[in-house]
């Protein structure tokens, strides 16, 4: 099996980095392939703009996701674009860890979804959920946070973290394609005792091993709607 890893944590001594060495010791351990891109260690670039693309599909007007398209068809999207997406394409795993930033992920993070999922290769038109340009590919988030699992969890004072991050869950991966496990947490990361957080990472491992027997996030089927996406 071939796993992207992208990572975004600027401590490399982070629990949150610690669950990524994790990952890596372990699929490669059992024989997979894993690369990992290590989004705050490459400076990567979150910002989605005009210089993301060589040529203009439309020189008069900017519209990135038409320009996603035309840069596609011409081969002209900018060279970190092109390197990203190589990776998920040979991908049949992408595994997300990341720190729990006001209920969605970080900013890096979310830049390279933007400008890495693109449009005319990821989705596009009817395109989407089980049609999408990732179909047959699994995703799996791998966050921290600092509240309680008791705070994040359904009827809690912020709701359930699934619900939380339908955005990314559904609105980003589901929709691209993606086959997507629920997300693993580990819970008030911060105010843990050492003893406490290997307990989170020996659970992280545990789920790992057995990845393929996770049930999958339910998502929209396309079958079940019509040509203006009406539901049938």
């Amino acid at each position: 099996m071939q796993v992207l890893i992208v990572h975004a944590h600027p401590e490399p001594q982070s629990f949150t980095a610690a669950l990524k060495d994790a990952a890596v010791a372990d699929l490669t351990a059992a024989g997979h392939t894993v690369t990992v891109s290590d989004l705050y260690a490459m400076q990567w670039n979150p910002v989605a703009s005009p210089a993301d693309f060589a040529t203009r599909g439309n020189p008069d007007y900017f519209n990135y996701a038409l320009e996603q398209r035309a840069n596609t068809e011409a081969g002209t999207l900018a060279p970190d674009i092109a390197a990203e997406l190589a990776k998920i394409e040979a991908a049949d795993l992408v595994l997300f860890t990341f720190p729990l930033y006001w209920f969605s992920v970080p900013a890096i993070l979310k830049g390279w979804i933007d400008r890495v999922f693109v449009s005319g290769r990821a989705y596009g038109g009817r395109r989407i959920y089980d049609r999408g340009g990732f179909a047959g590919k699994k995703a799996w988030l791998v966050l921290t946070c600092g509240g309680r699992e008791h705070m994040l969890s359904e009827g809690s004072i912020h709701g359930d973290i699934t619900a939380i991050l339908k955005p990314v869950l559904q609105g980003s991966l589901g929709y691209v394609g993606m086959t997507v496990l629920p997300p693993f947490v580990g819970y008030h990361v911060p105010y843990l005792t050492p003893e406490a957080r290997g307990e989170i990472l020996a659970d992280f491992r545990a789920q790992l091993a057995r990845i393929d027997e996770i049930q999958a996030l339910p998502m929209p089927v396309m079958a079940n709607f019509d040509a203006q996406l009406k539901p049938l």
